[in-house]
């Protein structure tokens, strides 16, 4: 299995202080029940968020609030 990495998130989030911010709202999102994204069997909830990220699959609204994609 391909790993996640940070430049793989920096593609679709323009810092890595907002990336941080985040993933740590999504890890938030997953345990407090949200489903998965993305098919992510076995990690984390931190490389669940970051794979999500980096699909593209989580992105910042206009209005500079995180949502899903």
């Amino acid at each position: 299995m391909a790993r996640i990495t940070i430049e793989d998130c920096l593609k679709r989030v323009k810092n890595r202080f907002l990336l941080v911010h985040m993933a740590a709202k999504r890890v938030r999102q997953i345990r407090e029940g949200s489903e998965y994204l993305v098919s992510s069997p076995k990690n984390e909830d931190i490389v669940v968020a970051l794979r999500e990220i980096a699909a593209g699959k989580v992105v910042v609204r206009e209005d500079g609030k995180k949502g899903q994609g």
